[in-house]
């Protein structure tokens, strides 16, 4: 209700929200990934030298901090949300 009432005074009309959902494999919507990769083939060395520590460790906590933190960056970098 009040929407419409403060519309009445505001300059601009307020555009309606969105329906769809965000998508960071659309590059319309993420222009950070405009190949429109997906999660699993998005950093391929990254998440290739984060598996292998895992490997080589066996996911010990603190021993492949710095490769998870690495592919965390690339991955926020092309606009996924983790």
């Amino acid at each position: 209700m009040f929407e419409s009432i403060s519309s009445w005074w505001s300059s601009s009309p307020t555009p309606p929200p969105s329906k769809e959902k965000y998508d960071p494999t659309n590059p319309k919507m993420n222009p950070l990934n405009p190949k429109g990769l997906k999660p699993c083939c998005a950093c391929p060395e990254t998440k290739s030298a984060r598996d292998a520590c895992f490997l080589e460790k066996g996911g010990e906590e603190g021993q492949c901090a710095e490769f998870i933190r690495k592919h965390v960056e690339c991955m926020r970098g092309l606009g996924f949300d983790i």
